[in-house]
């Protein structure tokens, strides 16, 4: 059974930083894409970031360009997305989801909310 479980969000001051954390168990010794996808109120959800199991980037939105950086470690099933320089926009609920064998699987999210 696949468990996905991300943590670190919280509220945060324009400019500041969070580091996200999410879990992944039950994968296997399998290729997989894992990254993050966020959904602001009101809006849809977007992707943010995804790498794969080598480490290789598969996707990256605009806004997370030299701000967001996605890491992962594939023996520990984790991966991270450190953000810098957050801004107000940048309000939402970080999901962490997992692409395994054409099936998604995605963990509960993590609140960011960046206000002065």
């Amino acid at each position: 059974q696949v468990t996905i479980v991300e943590s670190g969000g919280g509220v945060v001051q324009p400019g500041g930083s969070l580091r996200l954390s999410c879990a992944a168990s039950g994968i296997g010794d399998v290729w997989y894409i894992i990254g993050w996808y966020r959904q602001a109120p009101g809006k849809q959800r977007e992707v943010v970031a995804l790498i794969n199991s080598g480490g290789g980037m598969e996707g990256e939105a605009d806004f997370a360009k030299g701000r967001f950086t996605i890491s992962g470690d594939n023996v520990k099933k984790m991966v991270y997305l450190q953000m810098n320089n957050l801004k107000v926009e940048d309000t939402a609920d970080y999901y962490c989801c997992l692409s395994r064998f054409g099936e998604d699987y995605w963990g509960r999210g993590t609140q960011v909310t960046v206000s002065s």
